[in-house]
């Protein structure tokens, strides 16, 4: 019996190292500003050329501004990185969606929109969020610049096989309740090293239902629990997803439903959730797994990071987080920057404004979110509620470009990470569903959607 993992990675094993160590061929390698410019330098050292540039896209999206894209870019190394990106795509003959392109966005955003992610690939990319595309039946990971070096030469990486675990979740989400909550729920209950060594298929009715948008979400986190990435087998959602993007018509349904896992028995390790006990979920510490129900209290953990973090993000133990007030709101990220993400805000805010103290960021995933927005009418909607629409870019996610949280201010965040400094030196990050997020900023408060 084998899992979809193994039966995808199987497929594309090239050569066995040793036990621990294996090439792998890759179908779809992503890059970026941040984490190529490294690897082409390692290439160009050598005069080695790129082996399939027809098989690579980039894209700008890091450490881009997210306002007048148009003109010349003020900080120096946001323009030296996109200078030097544009350099290496033009001498390796790579498609490059650059600032203003009609496709530029998020890496994990637009590889998706594209149809350049399809069932059975594997995916990488010099970023630990390629999990997300996992949610097409892809194996996706983020891989080290070494790395990167090494698809670009070869179309294969060097890297061990980790071990399957399956994360079932039946049962039907309660109102108000996304795929974020359900998520940033697995991951308190699980903690952030439960997955170390694993690669995460997320299976049951309750993933079953989700959209393709509320399923990348869950892949994108996988990674926060310390696994090497998440996979959802592709089906008819998949295949209804695909069918109209750019670089998928090829993609039929029965190669969308033909690839599943044997069976439970096929997984090394194996873990059962219930949708029921999902609540509006948000962290109240420093890293993903510090989660609670927004009206839960924080339980004493008798750890020195426990410690730290409280202290850090200005609680107590004891506390509750429903009531507490925030000075920001940041919608975006390739976690929840896609329109299904803003549709879902612009029904909670529509008619009302945003609390006066509270400054409300809304970044599109990419230039076809942000066109989507205004094609449905809901720029109206943002701007009407005193919300500020930026252009696309990784931005406050990790406080590029002067997206940025003050010290000491609490942002309640729809990122993946709430690290320390994360979202600028001494911010305090409150990871949080994009509903979770617009009550907020209406209400100036961490409020209970329900």
């Amino acid at each position: 019996m084998k899992t979809l993992f193994d039966k995808i990675w199987d497929k594309h094993l090239v050569e066995e190292i040793d036990d621990q160590t294996q090439v792998i061929s890759i179908d779809r390698h992503y890059i970026h500003e941040v984490t190529s410019p490294q690897a082409f330098n390692s290439l160009n050292e050598k005069g080695v050329a790129v082996m399939r540039p027809d098989l690579t896209t980039a894209t700008a999206d890091h450490n881009v501004p997210t306002q007048d894209q148009d003109k010349a870019i003020k900080n120096e190394l946001s323009r030296i990185q996109l200078e030097t990106l544009k350099k290496n795509c033009d001498q390796h003959g790579i498609e490059l969606y650059g600032l203003g392109h009609e496709n530029n966005g998020i890496v994990h955003v637009i590889g998706p929109e594209l149809g350049l992610t399809q069932p059975g690939m594997i995916i990488v990319c010099g970023d630990s969020h390629t999990s997300t595309h996992g949610a097409f039946g892809t194996v996706a990971f983020g891989i080290g610049t070494s790395q990167v070096a090494q698809v670009l030469a070869s179309q294969s990486v060097l890297t061990a096989k980790p071990k399957t675990l399956l994360i079932q979740v039946d049962g039907e989400l309660n109102q108000y309740i996304t795929s974020k909550d359900l998520i940033l729920h697995i991951i308190s209950r699980l903690g952030t090293g439960f997955g170390a060594g694993y690669f995460i298929e997320f299976a049951g009715s309750t993933i079953a239902n989700m959209s393709m948008e509320s399923r990348m979400t869950v892949c994108n986190m996988s990674i926060e629990m310390g696994a090497r990435g998440g996979l959802i087998a592709a089906d008819a959602v998949t295949y209804e997803y695909l069918k109209t993007k750019k670089f998928s018509q090829g993609v039929s349904l029965q190669q969308c439903e033909e690839m599943k896992s044997d069976g439970i028995e096929a997984f090394d390790k194996v873990v059962k959730f219930n949708a029921h006990d999902v609540r509006p979920t948000v962290t109240f510490g420093t890293n993903p797994g510090m989660g609670i129900g927004i009206e839960d209290q924080i339980v004493t953990q008798d750890n020195d990071t426990f410690t730290k973090s409280l202290e850090y993000m200005g609680l107590t133990d004891r506390l509750k987080l429903e009531g507490l007030p925030i000075q920001h709101v940041f919608i975006g990220s390739c976690t929840n920057g896609r329109f299904e993400d803003f549709e879902a805000v612009a029904a909670v805010i529509k008619g009302n404004k945003k609390a006066a103290h509270v400054r409300a960021l809304l970044v599109p995933g990419s230039n076809a979110v942000l066109k989507q927005i205004k094609s449905a009418g809901l720029k109206e909607v943002f701007e009407s509620a005193g919300f500020e629409i930026r252009q696309p870019g990784c931005s406050a996610c990790l406080a590029m470009n002067g997206d940025s949280i003050p010290a000491g201010e609490y942002c309640v965040s729809t990122s993946n990470r709430n690290f320390e400094g994360r979202q600028g030196a001494g911010a305090r990050t409150i990871l949080a569903s994009p509903i979770t997020a617009a009550f907020a900023a209406i209400n100036g408060k961490i409020t209970n959607p329900n």
